[in-house]
């Protein structure tokens, strides 16, 4: 199971992260987000993540998050600063998608149900489809009855009102290749707790998977 810690600001949470198994770390830069990073707290997320990984033997993805930020623009940032993936998440289309490639080739798409009912991984080019509730990072669950992950395609990660006490279940349910959490492992709005992202890596790694 693919897990991804999100909204992350301090090297200590992004050590903390993937010394207990996380496979990527994820950034935000998006004004006016409780999560909103400066590039400084970017460079040091991402330090720390790779200085982490790399004592472990092993690999891990840190990736630029951004939801207004023009896609060109955003993958220039991104590069500048040295993540390896660039996420847009919102109403961001095929051109969009097309130009962010042509600077970091390696791209992810978030969006909802409530937004694009259709949705199917990779169909904008993107690595991977985060599948999010209607109001990302509220931390609020949604139906994921509304999922059809035969249609979603193996590419794509589960995001929106996951905690501890109940990735284990939606991952059981909704059967997706990985998984993604910022408000559920915070004490407070863009506060992580460590005790929380430790907690839901270890449940998220013991969830039941169906193999197809």
């Amino acid at each position: 199971m693919y897990v991804k810690i999100c909204g992350l600001r301090t090297r200590e949470h992004a050590a903390l992260a993937v010394a207990q198994g996380a496979d990527a770390v994820g950034v935000v830069m998006s004004p006016g987000s409780p999560r909103d990073a400066s590039a400084e707290e970017a460079r040091a997320v991402i330090a720390a993540a790779r200085e982490t990984a790399a004592e472990r033997g092993r690999a891990v993805d840190t990736v630029l998050v951004v939801s207004r930020t023009p896609a060109a623009e955003a993958a220039k940032l991104a590069r500048q600063l040295g993540f390896d993936v660039l996420q847009l998440h919102g109403d961001y289309d095929r051109a969009d998608a097309d130009a962010a490639r042509a600077v970091l080739p390696r791209l992810w798409r978030a969006t909802s149900l409530a937004r694009h009912p259709e949705l199917r991984a990779g169909e904008l080019g993107e690595e991977r489809l985060l599948v999010d509730g209607a109001v990302p990072g509220s931390g609020e669950t949604w139906d994921l009855g509304l999922l059809r992950p035969e249609r979603l395609g193996e590419a794509w990660l589960l995001a929106g009102g996951l905690s501890p006490a109940n990735v284990a279940d939606a991952i059981a349910h909704a059967q997706p290749g990985g998984v993604d959490v910022s408000s559920g492992v915070e004490s407070a709005p863009g506060e992580k707790d460590p005790k929380r992202i430790t907690a839901f890596i270890r449940a998220a790694r013991g969830a039941q998977v169906t193999i197809k």
